[in-house]
């Protein structure tokens, strides 16, 4: 990497030539991608020391970050990731916090916390992160991004270290709707269920009810300039059984799969783990076989429930996150509180496996502020096309 990286979003690795093509259809866009995703010539960390260590430097490049090098983009380095990717906060214990570039007071969001910082601290174009839980759709409310949790295996996650395998998607940032649209075409393709050009839009009662009133006021403005481009909102209920239900399926679903995957790590080498990570991979560490199998019972009917409600041309329109990002002084109770309200929000896409597209379209206190789009599996795409429209109406 040879930018100068005043947002202390990327990994300081020594630089290694990534070759791209001359042309093609993101030629001329740079492009950063979380240390998750092996890049050849590159050590994969995940954000901790130990997997850094164990890594050695890798000499295949996951298949994603390869279509985008083909399709012309140029790769300027690989950025930090929350340790292990089971954060939401954007404050790696060993590689520190990148900076927010739309609000450098408050936090950029995890778990792909440098990808989000280098695209809004201009250092890059485009940016590839992973959300399981909600780490790109956190970090685009945070920093005033565009970005996609795609539908559950739209995009490969080949070549990338796993956190809860049933849970995670590749997704990216973009500052502006027509660069995250160049992107969309080469990393999703057509959609197999393509939206009307006029879908239902539902609007989800229960889920805006969890919104402070200013927070809902700062996104009334926005979501009226998407009724005027896709029509009248229908309200509907998306909750099954109740939220509790809801929150605790995924969280168990999370944690067993996270402690499958990292729990022989950390029992053989004890690694450093950072606050709050190393309190959730202990709780994970106790989830039953019993909690597990309600949880993907539960799971199973919510995907059934969801996709009967927005059928082939239902979308939803929703808060992304509960509020603005909070502030890099906030102590670590009050970022793990604002974790477990935003996962009651963020686990309705992560329980289906349906796609979410955070749009910026509001602030408060000066801060960004994202709504989003919520549509069937495989309608990615789609989704990108209302948000083209939805900018192009400013």
């Amino acid at each position: 990497m040879t930018l100068h990286d005043t947002a202390h979003a990327f990994v300081p690795y020594p630089p290694a030539p990534v070759p791209h093509a001359g042309t093609g259809p993101l030629a001329g866009l740079r492009f950063a991608v979380k240390d998750l995703f092996d890049v050849a010539g590159y050590p994969t960390g995940g954000g901790n020391p130990v997997v850094l260590a164990l890594s050695g430097i890798k000499t295949r490049t996951a298949p994603t970050v390869q279509r985008l090098l083909d399709a012309g983009a140029a790769l300027v380095g690989k950025t930090v990731t929350d340790e292990l990717a089971f954060s939401m906060n954007g404050n790696n214990a060993h590689f520190g916090a990148p900076l927010n570039g739309a609000a450098p007071d408050r936090i950029t969001g995890g778990s792909s916390s440098g990808s989000a910082s280098a695209v809004s601290s201009g250092l890059c174009d485009f940016a590839l992160g992973t959300d399981t839980g909600g780490s790109v759709r956190a970090p685009a409310n945070h920093c005033g991004l565009y970005g996609l949790r795609p539908t559950h295996g739209r995009i490969s996650l080949a070549g990338a270290l796993d956190l809860a395998p049933s849970l995670d998607t590749c997704g990216w940032f973009a500052r502006d709707a027509a660069t995250f649209a160049r992107v969309a075409d080469v990393l999703l393709g057509p959609d197999s269920n393509p939206l009307p050009a006029t879908p239902r839009l539902l609007w989800p009662t229960d889920v805006w009810t969890l919104l402070e009133p200013a927070v809902a006021e700062a996104l009334q403005a926005a979501t009226h300039r998407v009724t005027r481009v896709l029509g009248p909102l229908q309200p509907t209920r998306v909750v099954l059984e109740s939220l509790e239900e809801m929150y605790w399926s995924f969280r168990y679903i999370q944690g067993r799969e996270a402690w499958q995957t990292d729990g022989p790590l950390i029992e053989r080498y004890a690694p450093p783990l950072g606050p709050g990570v190393a309190e959730r991979f202990a709780w994970s560490s106790t989830v039953t076989d019993g909690q597990m199998a309600q949880a993907s019972a539960f799971r199973t009917r919510f995907r059934a429930h969801l996709g009967s409600m927005l059928g082939a041309d239902g979308v939803l329109i929703m808060p992304t996150m509960p509020d603005v990002a909070p502030l890099r002084s906030a102590p670590e109770s009050s970022l793990e509180d604002y974790r477990n309200r935003a996962i009651r929000m963020l686990c309705i896409a992560g329980l289906s496996g349906f796609a979410q597209l955070s749009m910026p379209l509001a602030e408060r206190d000066g801060a960004p502020l994202g709504l989003s789009l919520l549509g069937p599996a495989g309608s990615d795409r789609s989704l990108v096309g209302l948000a083209e429209r939805i900018a192009a109406a400013a």
